[in-house]
């Protein structure tokens, strides 16, 4: 049976904070009925000063998740490392490990946005050694014991639910981000489908001594939208895609290497891409994914339309894989 995914990135160019107020409370209400309908998991992100609103506090927006469901996980994919705090970070994970039982999936990324990191006067170039610093703050302070940090002697409390730890990633798609995981013996998630760079890992991980697996993105990963007439779905709602789409690629230079990476300047090009898909029921069960992930608010998408495509999801879909 596919993964089964509900991302929210709560993007809406122009919005008011009364709209947004109201497309915040639909994502929640959104992941209540993902949850009590089966699917797995709840993915967000983290994103800084972007002008359509992107959400910037994946975490408390993990909090208000996990206060509406009771057995649906959250995968924060991926928070920025460096723009945070260790400790502070290593309290909030824990904490969101207590009230959710367990449910909190961390991913670690660096970015790859120089301009989130000046908005924090965080130096950019020093985002490798941040990172190490707070992989390794992070795990130190999930102990319980009291550990050296930047020279003194401190201990977080409380303990977080999960043993050892809460499960943490290293996310990224270069061969540092690869090291970084194998030498800390955490799990690997690249941010495509790479597997040289998972060949690359596992190498390191004999090196280390250490052990640890991979979380990869499949060959094909769309984000899919359901509807009972994509052609009209395209054409009323294809400019939501467009959006992210367009935006993306203004982020990522010819370095990144992203799942979701597009090259479309019309709907009409995005649509032949298939990097977003908009599909009916009886479409989405023939695509032979490894994972389903609904995205049903992207770029800014009316509600209703987003409430749409997840009870067809729900209703049509889910009951022929067995959710």
């Amino acid at each position: 049976m596919p993964v089964t995914v509900v991302r929210f990135n709560l993007v809406a160019p122009g919005a008011s904070p009364a709209a947004l107020s109201a497309r915040y409370r639909a994502a929640l209400e959104m992941a209540a009925y993902a949850d009590e309908h089966g699917i797995s998991t709840v993915q967000t992100e983290e994103h800084h000063g972007a002008g359509n609103n992107w959400l910037p506090s994946p975490f408390a927006f993990a909090g208000a998740v996990f206060g509406a469901t009771r057995n649906i996980a959250v995968t924060v994919s991926a928070v920025i490392g460096p723009l945070h705090d260790p400790l502070r970070l290593a309290e909030e994970i824990a904490v969101l490990d207590l009230l959710s039982g367990g449910r909190l999936v961390t991913v670690a990324g660096i970015g790859y946005r120089p301009e989130e990191y000046a908005l924090f006067g965080v130096d950019w170039k020093r985002r490798g050694r941040l990172q190490d610093e707070l992989l390794e703050t992070l795990l130190k302070a999930w102990s319980g014991d009291e550990f050296t940090y930047q020279g003194r002697t401190v201990r977080l409390t409380p303990r977080p639910y999960t043993t050892p730890h809460p499960l943490l990633l290293v996310g990224g798609s270069s061969k540092a981000a690869a090291r970084r995981a194998a030498r800390l013996g955490l799990p690997f998630f690249p941010s495509a489908h790479l597997p040289e760079l998972e060949a690359y890992y596992k190498e390191k991980l004999t090196e280390y001594g250490t052990e640890g697996w991979t979380m990869m993105p499949a060959t094909e990963a769309p984000l899919l939208h359901l509807a009972e007439d994509p052609d009209r779905a395209w054409a009323v709602y294809g400019e939501h895609f467009l959006h992210e789409a367009r935006t993306y690629a203004s982020w990522q230079s010819g370095q990144i290497r992203s799942a979701v990476r597009s090259g479309a300047t019309t709907v009409e090009e995005l649509r032949a891409e298939g990097v977003y898909r908009i599909l009916t029921p009886e479409q989405c069960l023939t695509q032979g994914l490894d994972s389903l992930v609904l995205h049903p608010l992207a770029g800014g998408m009316p509600v209703e339309e987003g409430w749409r495509g997840l009870r067809l999801f729900a209703e049509r879909v889910l009951p022929e894989l067995g959710g």
